[in-house]
């Protein structure tokens, strides 16, 4: 994850767009990218095309990352700790 993060920083850094990136910035580009993904979907369940929910995707992940490094979050860490609390909020028992 580090070699993404690096690429992203000097992707941003060579375009002078760091100023941009701020974290208030950075989440509302995740929305706006999650509603690029949803267009796939807009007028039935089945997505029309493959290749851009692919590249949607990988936007939303891509400012998640930047977001995540904004704040120094290991990502590894913060997704293993959100499992664990969901697997307390929504016991597997309880689910069947």
């Amino acid at each position: 994850m580090e070699d993404i993060k690096l690429k992203l920083r000097a992707f941003a850094q060579e375009r002078d767009w760091l100023e941009y990136h701020t974290k208030e910035n950075l989440a509302k580009s995740i929305v706006i990218e999650a509603s690029e993904l949803l267009l796939n979907y807009q007028w039935g369940s089945v997505e029309k095309d493959v290749l851009n929910v692919k590249e949607e995707l990988a936007d939303i992940m891509i400012y998640s990352i930047m977001l995540a490094d904004k704040y120094g979050f290991d990502i590894k860490e913060m997704i293993e700790e959100k499992i664990e609390k969901n697997a307390i909020k929504y016991p597997a028992i309880k689910s069947k």
